[in-house]
């Protein structure tokens, strides 16, 4: 995620959309990029192609939008270039904004500061591309809350899957090297003086060896050759 995956238009929602008050103390910040042909899983389509690419992350959205559709906290999805009114976002459970800053950094910044300024004292954000997570584990994240004041899920790549903290702490923002395998070390040099709960180490998908092994992904590459 940080390697987060990282612009409005419901067609245009975006900025217009009027939300209810907090139904919980509670929000999810789901970070996800439209879904376009050539523009998302790059790394991915650079060995099993761009069509195969956006397929495997339309199948990460709709595993994302299962595991958070029935969440205690209100869940916000943020998308990258334009929100989109009908999608596999439902507007009766999903409430959507859009990212904005000039880098990664800028644009989670932005999107905590908007959700506490409404009154939230529990955020965390998640990417949308990210299969090996459940309903469970981001709800035990939210429990971590009660006793530290920021929990992080490191990935594999040195990034990380999951970031909540119960204030806004801009330094974890800043001077990040977004994508590479320095931002984990970085961010929790960030919060040495701070309660931290550190949650299992999980695999991103940004590669085709993340996914060569695992057998729900072998349909979108049976096109390549042994």
């Amino acid at each position: 995620m940080a390697n987060i995956g990282v612009k409005n238009n419901l067609g245009n929602l975006g900025s217009t959309q009027e939300f209810d008050p907090p139904g919980s103390k509670m929000a999810l910040i789901v970070f996800t990029r439209n879904p376009e042909l050539g523009k998302c899983k790059t790394r991915l389509a650079a060995t099993i192609g761009d069509q195969s690419a956006l397929d495997v992350y339309r199948f990460l959205l709709d595993h994302t939008v299962k595991i958070t559709r029935s969440l205690s906290a209100d869940v916000y999805v943020y998308y990258s270039e334009k929100i989109k009114e009908i999608d596999r976002w439902d507007t009766s459970i999903f409430r959507k904004k859009e990212q904005h800053g000039h880098d990664l950094g800028a644009k989670m910044q932005h999107a905590f500061t908007e959700l506490f300024d409404m009154g939230y004292q529990k955020a965390i954000i998640i990417g949308s591309d990210m299969y090996d997570i459940s309903s469970q584990e981001i709800e035990n994240a939210f429990l971590r809350l009660e006793n530290n004041n920021f929990v992080i899920g490191p990935a594999q790549d040195g990034g990380y899957y999951l970031l909540g903290m119960k204030q806004l702490k801009s330094s974890l923002f800043k001077n990040k090297k977004w994508g590479t395998q320095s931002v984990l070390e970085d961010t929790i040099q960030d919060l040495t003086k701070e309660t931290l709960s550190i949650l299992p180490e999980k695999n991103d998908i940004d590669y085709f060896e993340d996914i060569k092994d695992i057998e729900v992904f072998k349909k979108f590459f049976r096109h390549l050759k042994d």
